[in-house]
């Protein structure tokens, strides 16, 4: 079953791939608010979560963040790692830039060893302000799912219609490599369709785009949770290991979750 994050900062959690960390929220408890709309996303379909649409707060934010990072650090376990999620897409909060600078702010005072990652769907890179504060960040984590527009189209579902691989592509360059290339393998059916972005013809059209990036490392995963299209096949740690050795093939570290 999926489901929202109903509080601003949420965990700890072990992640598959970034260790113990504590989720940061921007986006509205009690709604999901994302320029994606992924067949398998765990806080499921854009249209189930339509509510108030409302934004935490810059401050709001600060103040839960810096409660969770001093009551972590008095007790002796700082988390891994600071990780902006949540319902949605995090850039696309109006203060985004100015919530990172507090981030790291309240990092640096309370828990200097952790690291502070963004899981972005990367659809407001060519914004600078955004490109900015993703730079700043320990891990700026940015998905593709996919070589090909139609399949993006697909599995990741853009809200707007101007969407481009391509676009998307270009982008992702002017990071020089500052950045980490993320993406989710899956395969089965939705709504009726076919759908496997692990073909051959996928594998390596998406392998030509990552050579073109170069970004500093790759993380390949598969299903992990419940999603919104419940018709769709995890693909084995095997078959994401042998991807993997194709990366790093190219001199690219890549990691399994």
């Amino acid at each position: 079953m999926t489901a929202l994050y109903h509080d601003i900062i949420y965990g700890p959690v072990h992640s598959r791939r970034l260790g113990l960390s504590l989720g940061v929220n921007l986006l509205p408890t009690e709604s999901k608010l994302c320029s994606f709309d992924c067949i398998y996303c765990e806080c499921g379909w854009n249209a189930e979560h339509p509510g108030g649409r409302r934004f935490n707060a810059r401050e709001e934010v600060r103040r839960h963040l810096e409660n969770a990072l001093q009551g972590m650090a008095a007790k002796g376990t700082p988390p891994d790692v600071i990780t902006f999620a949540g319902n949605g897409e995090p850039t696309l909060h109006p203060d985004f830039e100015a919530v990172i600078d507090d981030t790291l702010a309240l990092r640096d005072r309370y828990c200097p060893s952790a690291k502070v990652s963004v899981l972005s769907n990367a659809t407001q890179i060519h914004r600078d302000d955004i490109r900015r504060a993703l730079l700043r960040v320990d891990n700026n984590i940015l998905k593709l799912d996919s070589a090909f527009d139609a399949t993006v189209r697909q599995i990741d579902n853009p809200q707007n219609p101007n969407y481009s691989v391509r676009g998307i592509i270009e982008q992702m360059k002017r990071f020089e490599g500052r950045m980490i290339l993320q993406t989710m393998f899956l395969r089965g059916e939705c709504n009726g369709t076919p759908v496997d972005n692990t073909t051959e013809e996928e594998v390596a059209a998406w392998l030509r785009l990552v050579e073109e990036i170069r970004p500093r490392q790759v993380m390949v995963y598969s299903l992990d949770r419940d999603t919104p299209c419940p018709t769709l096949e995890k693909v084995s740690r095997e078959e994401l290991q042998s991807i993997a050795a194709r990366v790093e093939a190219h001199g690219i570290p890549c990691s399994v979750a």
